[in-house]
């Protein structure tokens, strides 16, 4: 599969391969779903928590006595039906991560890549560089492209003035090749790809 490259004013200076195996696979939709729901996962802190009968700061002494008042008998005002009681099976501090074979992981992104090639929303420029921060030139160049919700993937180093430009756009995600990821891919409408970011990703997943 071959792309044009293009630069930031939209002009294109040449053309890519791209590897067939890795951007042309059959896109499945129960791969993208399983690889989303593990970064989602792992990603969760797990510290919620709230205080059960055990921990709650309250009398234990018996509230009344047990026969003769007509009442229910009741031990303890820590039990969860009363006001500033503990709660009963409410959530503790846990892992939410779960388990997903790097084989898999490897394909989601693969599949994530292929879906973005077949709806023609995947591009290629030759460089994510400015020699000032500004933001402005980066919205302009995003028009100039036709873009307006992407993600934006370049080298191992990402060019500080370029980042710096784009933090302020609001659908606009700038990540290092080593940090692509499918829940990121998905969750913009266009990847904007730098041709060492397609042979980093190549290296990884071939």
């Amino acid at each position: 599969m071959q792309l044009p490259v293009k630069n930031l004013e939209a002009q294109e200076v040449g053309t890519i391969e791209l590897d067939d195996s890795i951007f042309g696979v059959e896109v499945r939709p129960d791969i993208l779903q399983r690889v989303v729901v593990w970064q989602l996962a792992k990603r969760r802190a797990g510290t919620h928590k709230v205080k059960t009968r055990g921990e709650v700061n309250r009398s234990g002494a018996k509230i009344y006595k047990q026969k003769g008042t007509g009442r229910a008998r009741h031990g303890s005002r820590r039990v969860n039906i009363f006001r500033g009681g503990g709660v009963a099976f409410g959530p503790v501090v846990r892992s939410h991560a779960i388990d997903l074979p790097k084989k898999v992981r490897a394909l989601g992104l693969k599949c994530a890549l292929s879906a973005k090639a077949k709806e023609g929303k995947l591009f290629v420029v030759d460089a994510l560089k400015l020699d000032e921060p500004k933001t402005k030139r980066v919205q302009a160049a995003l028009e100039r492209l036709g873009i307006d919700s992407v993600l934006m993937i370049g080298g191992k180093e990402i060019d500080r003035n370029f980042a710096l430009g784009a933090r302020n756009l609001p659908k606009v995600d700038v990540l290092p090749v080593q940090g692509a990821n499918v829940y990121d891919i998905l969750r913009r409408d266009t990847l904007v790809l730098t041709p060492e970011a397609v042979q980093g990703l190549t290296e990884r997943l071939a």
